[in-house]
């Protein structure tokens, strides 16, 4: 498999979004993170690195997987169950598909009950949410941002 063919299975997958994270990493969500949704894969874009594709396992699946050769405890999240992948190959693609379904499934299940409420929506009404949050966040940003620079010089934030 490749970084092309499991995007776009990933992106056919119910509710899933995506976006270009600390640097050049994909990272998958369920549901938009603009209404609170979870990522439950990354795929280093760049090539190279030591991982190429990290998940996650869940508790029940976590140290089955990691018997698998090329399977690591993924950095930062091995606490949440997430495993990473350090070459493409270490399963055949129905089973890494398959294993990326469940990862979904799993993350999908720990939304909170809001968030799960707007994917049960119309795409019409989830979209004009996830536009207003989007706004509301903007102004939040564009809010903190004049108050920084209106601060004077040397002053420290109480």
């Amino acid at each position: 498999m490749d970084i092309e063919r499991i995007r776009k299975y990933l992106l056919t997958l119910p509710h899933v979004a995506e976006t270009i994270q600390w640097g050049s990493d994909l990272v998958f969500w369920v549901a938009d993170k603009n209404i609170g949704g979870k990522m439950f894969a990354v795929m280093n874009t760049e090539g190279g690195g030591p991982i190429v594709m990290s998940f996650a396992a869940g508790p029940e699946r976590f140290h089955e997987l990691l018997e698998v050769e090329g399977v690591i405890p993924a950095p930062y999240l091995a606490r949440a169950h997430w495993v990473a992948l350090e070459r493409w190959g270490c399963f055949r693609p129905a089973e890494l598909e398959q294993l990326l379904a469940a990862a979904r499934e799993l993350i999908f299940a720990k939304l909170p009950p809001r968030t799960k409420a707007v994917l049960a929506m119309k795409p019409a009404e989830r979209g004009k949410i996830i536009r207003n949050r989007k706004k509301v966040l903007a102004e939040r940003a564009a809010k903190a941002k004049r108050a920084i620079k209106s601060r004077p010089a040397g002053k420290k934030r109480s």
